[in-house]
């Protein structure tokens, strides 16, 4: 055995070390590829093509298109590594475009980069990655990942604008002992300066924004067609009960939307609460908006039940701050969250996620789904 251990903390010579990295054709899992070649790990590349993309759908703001895959297979020819396409199309239908269409018809905002995540990322890729004896799954996420003896724990990454810890938090600790995240202690320009050093054609290459099976942001042209039935006109109330509008459908709102509702009063109105059983959308002021008890369900810990037992921090989403707060777990996978402060627009289907405070940084403790 080696006195020391290698840079993703096994103890194995780089030389020795499999690693599978998750290339999806951007600059970042790219550079993660081209870091591993280059402190001489034996790499694999694979890219996961996760749907069909056509001329109306595909754009540069995506990820996971046809350019993408094909970006990332001129990568690993530079790199000169092993490179592997996975077509997972079906399994990403089922485990997540489903659940993102079923999702808004139940009155939530689901986030279905957490779906990717949790179900052919860190599931079907992470049993790939063992079929493969690969030592570890690396990926481009922004996450710091410090090993101690054989156990991982992921923190917030020190860039706060790329930081992705939030949509990691349902990673079971199985799969997090076996992954790695190199960039979760660089800055992005640092990343983008390794990209051009290591001559990868994507180094400029702009950031995936959009879901990437959502055109242009448009999520309602996705349930439009998947579920056409979905959009039913049914009544907007204010908080006594009273029909003030009508609307073309639930799904086209979210808690705390002003713009859309087409409603007009003394003071601006905002969506306090979605009725999917009665087909309704329930309008207030903005006063209305603030909560500090939230519900969670099927919550995935990462920590020990004792980090709990002190104040910790939480997020409510994805570009949302820290909020103090005291939780309170069961044995149901549930959870109760009172927040120090009143939060506006926390909405259902959305996720809560768990962080305490260390000298190593911002530890995540698990999550969970936010049910009301």
């Amino acid at each position: 055995m080696n006195s020391e251990l290698n840079s993703i903390g096994i103890d194995k010579k780089p030389s020795d070390t499999t690693v599978v990295v998750a290339m999806s054709g951007g600059v970042d899992s790219s550079t993660v590829a081209g870091i591993m070649k280059n402190e001489g790990y034996r790499v694999i590349g694979i890219t996961l093509k996760l749907y069909d993309d056509n001329k109306e759908v595909a754009s540069s703001k995506q990820c996971c298109s046809g350019q993408d895959i094909m970006d990332a297979k001129r990568v690993a020819n530079k790199l000169n590594i092993e490179h592997k396409i996975l077509y997972y199309q079906d399994k990403f239908k089922k485990g997540v475009i489903d659940n993102f269409v079923e999702s808004y018809l139940n009155a939530e905002t689901p986030i279905p980069c957490i779906q990717c995540n949790q179900t052919v990322k860190f599931k079907d890729l992470y049993e790939v990655s063992k079929d493969l004896k690969a030592n570890a799954l690396v990926t481009g996420h922004y996450v710091k990942s410090i090993t101690k003896e054989n156990q991982t724990n992921m923190y917030k990454a020190i860039d706060d604008n790329r930081d992705q810890s939030y949509f990691l938090f349902n990673t079971l600790r199985e799969q997090l002992n076996y992954l790695r995240f190199p960039l979760g202690g660089m800055m992005k320009n640092e990343t983008r300066k390794i990209a051009k050093e290591l001559n990868l054609n994507v180094a400029d290459k702009p950031d995936s924004q959009d879901i990437c099976f959502v055109p242009n942001g448009d999520y309602a042209s996705v349930i439009k067609k998947f579920r056409p039935d979905a959009y039913k006109k049914g009544n907007i109330k204010n908080e006594t009960g009273k029909v003030i509008g009508v609307h073309d459908g639930i799904v086209n709102f979210t808690i705390g939307q002003r713009k859309g509702i087409k409603v007009s009063d003394k003071e601006p109105l905002y969506v306090i609460k979605i009725d999917s059983k009665k087909n309704e959308i329930i309008v207030g002021p903005k006063e209305k908006l603030g909560k500090n008890k939230i519900y969670l369900k099927n919550v995935n810990l990462l920590g020990d039940k004792n980090e709990f037992d002190k104040d910790i921090f939480v997020k409510v989403r994805s570009t949302g701050k820290l909020l103090g707060a005291k939780i309170n777990l069961n044995n149901q996978n549930r959870a109760e969250v009172n927040l120090k402060l009143m939060e506006d627009g926390i909405s259902p289907g959305q996720a809560c996620v768990f962080y305490s405070r260390d000298n190593l940084g911002y530890k995540v403790l698990g999550g969970g789904w936010i049910e009301n």
